[in-house]
């Protein structure tokens, strides 16, 4: 048995399909704005802290940046943000 050609679609021939991302329910909303604030506050700290020491980046900046504020905190948030 024998089967006649048949015509394939190349890339050019077919769109894809638009795929919407699913919507964000109202948790999902809420959690994303309180780590959006968090991470602007950290921001605004490290910010601060480059500025009372000169405004440079340097190898001693930075370690002590992270020792303050990149370390988990234990007990919670750290308070000398």
């Amino acid at each position: 048995m024998a089967y006649a050609p048949t015509v394939t679609a190349t890339s050019g021939d077919v769109s894809a399909p638009t795929l919407r991302p699913p919507r964000r329910g109202l948790f999902r909303k809420f959690v994303d704005a309180v780590i959006a604030s968090q991470q602007r506050r950290a921001d605004l700290a490290i910010a601060r802290f480059l500025h009372d020491r000169g405004g440079k980046l340097n190898d001693d900046a930075e370690r002590e940046i992270e020792r303050r504020f990149l370390q988990p905190q234990i007990g919670g948030l750290n308070r000398r943000l």
